[in-house]
């Protein structure tokens, strides 16, 4: 796939105006030791967005799972069908004294998903597609909002971002066949025309926190 041809992607991935993206104004600074910090946010279907932090520097792991609605354990089937209230989300483990949420979020709003879309994302449609981030205490929703206000003050997309912040209340793990989906199925039409573009666009726009597998 060519560079331009990767460029044209990665502006149809998020619609974005022809501008360069910003570091977030409010961030948590780099951490003085090891450690391990927690953000879960939903982008579409699952697969794309774990594959693209699994591909991030500083990220430790990426499960893929469902939070955001009432009932507990759900399955696949039952998210699905849109009744759960649940959304597909990537719960994301990192270590803060390699990449801070900031950061992250930068990655997850300029790459792994179109926050513009109101509750779909590509082909697929319904709440459970939804823009979300669900956080973990007080700082953790101060820079979330402080970036998607920065973000929408610059302009830097042609619609209004969506994105859900809210609290999170509960995470339940995807089933073991959704896990690593992008890895294992890279030949799959799905991956290759949705996915793997968001891959490579990381690798294109952040080589610096792109790590291969």
């Amino acid at each position: 796939m060519t560079g331009m041809r990767l460029l044209a992607i990665g502006a149809l991935l998020v619609g974005l105006a022809t501008t360069s993206f910003p570091d977030a104004s409010v961030d948590a600074p780099l951490a003085e030791k090891s450690g391990r910090d927690t953000i879960v946010v939903a982008g579409g279907c699952f697969w794309g967005v774990q594959a693209v932090f699994q591909h991030t520097k500083g990220v430790l792991s990426a499960t893929s799972g469902y939070a955001g609605g009432t009932v507990k354990n759900p399955s696949y089937e039952h998210v699905s069908a849109g009744t759960t209230g649940h959304a597909e989300s990537v719960q994301v483990v990192y270590d803060p004294s390699q990449i801070s949420l900031g950061r992250l979020l930068k990655v997850f709003f300029s790459v792994a998903h179109d926050p513009t879309e109101l509750n779909r994302q590509g082909p697929d449609e319904g709440p459970q597609y939804r823009s979300a981030i669900f956080y973990n205490g007080e700082e953790q929703h101060r820079i979330a909002a402080a970036y998607v206000s920065q973000l929408q003050q610059a302009k830097l997309f042609r619609r209004k971002i969506v994105t859900e912040i809210t609290p999170l209340k509960g995470f339940y793990e995807a089933e073991g066949y959704h896990q690593d989906y992008a890895t294992r199925h890279p030949n799959d039409p799905y991956i290759v025309i949705n996915d793997a573009p968001k891959v490579a666009h990381l690798k294109q726009v952040f080589p610096s926190i792109y790590v291969g597998k």
